[in-house]
């Protein structure tokens, strides 16, 4: 191995300000005829560390590997993080992963980067390890957009209130969830409208109840236009009773999608989720949903 130009981090959601930390590192690498490695971990650290408050995740790993590889970046090193790890001081980190591991020359992160046990390694201390093991550091300026900078937390918390407009635009894409299609409680089918119940991690971020305009992509590719409902049906279960569920309609598409691993985006938010009067006011209002949902897509595309 020549050398590495490396990047150290959680990289959830791979969002714009992610991708431009990732052109900084490959036009660096480039310039020393470096490879480019990111180094990343199996799960958020925030999961080991502190369970109870660990963040919602914007992209499972395989998604984020996709979205890495997408970047052009070299090779993506996936780390275990368990409570090992999470004890692993930051210059035993730095000894072990950048230095024998990836022999790094250059090492790009984030200017509020932090990591090793406690998050007591920062770009100060990892500048003077650098000094000592021959590695230059870059701590690069976070990528704003005029309203703040962009981050995986500002993400979510767009994601979590429904907007997944705003989302999209610091992420560059849909908001994406992915999972295997299970068989629900069967009421879509005679109401008219058969869902796809899609079963997603319940570490992954979902917008906030309500339906949605979007996209539902199958395992052979094929995309179809999709309205999508997240929520715990108050129709028909009081509060509280029902787990929250992702169902997909998809729109002039009928065949059996039981087990299929499927990818649902979400573009636009059509409505809340409410409780109606009647099962003839639900299926009013689905038939509204699934033309505002083709009429958006339509014009989107």
């Amino acid at each position: 191995m020549s050398g590495t130009a490396v990047t150290i981090g959680a990289y959830d959601g791979v969002h714009l300000g992610h991708r431009a930390l990732l052109r900084e590192l490959s036009e660096l690498a480039a310039a020393e005829g470096l490879s480019t490695v990111v180094v990343t971990f199996d799960r958020h650290p925030a999961g080991v560390v502190r369970p109870e408050s660990a963040p919602p995740q914007l992209t499972d790993l395989e998604q984020k590997l996709e979205l890495l590889a997408a970047c052009g970046v070299d090779r993506t090193l996936v780390i275990e993080f368990d409570r090992v790890r999470a004890e692993e001081s930051a210059e035993d980190f730095v000894k072990e992963v950048l230095v024998d591991t990836l022999g790094a020359r250059v090492v790009v992160v984030g200017e509020d980067f932090h990591f090793g046990h406690a998050r007591l390694g920062n770009v100060a201390l990892l500048t003077a390890l650098g000094r000592n093991y021959g590695f230059t550091v870059i701590g690069a300026r976070l990528t704003g957009d005029g309203s703040g900078a962009v981050s995986s937390t500002r993400i979510r918390t767009l994601v979590a209130a429904g907007d997944v407009v705003g989302a999209a635009k610091l992420l560059g894409r849909p908001h994406e969830v992915r999972g295997t299609v299970v068989r629900g409680d069967g009421r879509g089918g005679p109401l008219g409208f058969p869902t796809a119940n899609v079963e997603v991690g319940e570490d992954i971020a979902l917008p906030a109840d309500g339906m949605y305009a979007g996209y539902f992509t199958r395992a052979d590719g094929s995309v179809h236009q999709t309205v999508i409902y997240v929520g715990r049906r108050p129709t028909f279960y009081a509060p509280g009773a029902a787990p929250v569920l992702v169902e997909a309609h998809l729109l002039h598409f009928e065949a059996d999608l039981y087990g299929e691993l499927s990818r649902v985006s979400f573009v636009s938010r059509l409505r809340d989720d409410h409780k109606f009067e009647s099962v003839d006011a639900l299926i009013a209002q689905m038939h509204q949903d699934a033309a505002e949902a083709e009429r958006v897509l339509s014009a989107e595309r």
